[in-house]
């Protein structure tokens, strides 16, 4: 019989850091990989819970998509974005008189 190699060996020796910079997650993607959980799981829980009357539950269920859309968002994205966020003010680096 012959052996079929799917995939390349990885060595992981080093435990889940190796893991996560092998699928691209470092561990402020991690991070903002749960925020968007979180949030999705809230704007699911907010659509499960809309009620019988139409003009509450299309005020409830379009403010729980929008919520769902943000979540979205933050998966894809929210590496990006959170990358663009840096440790210096402009009135540190602003020149002294």
């Amino acid at each position: 019989m012959r052996d079929f190699i799917l995939a390349a060996p990885i060595d992981m020796s080093v435990g889940f850091k190796d893991f996560f910079e092998t699928i691209g997650l470092t561990g402020s993607g991690l991070v903002t990989k749960g925020i968007a959980a979180v949030i999705a799981v809230i704007a699911v829980r907010m659509l499960l819970q809309l009620s019988n009357d139409p003009k509450t539950a299309l005020r409830k269920g379009s403010m729980a998509i929008g919520t769902l859309f943000v979540a979205v968002i933050l998966a894809l994205y929210g590496s990006t974005l959170f990358s663009t966020v840096t440790n210096s003010s402009p009135a540190a680096t602003a020149p002294k008189n």
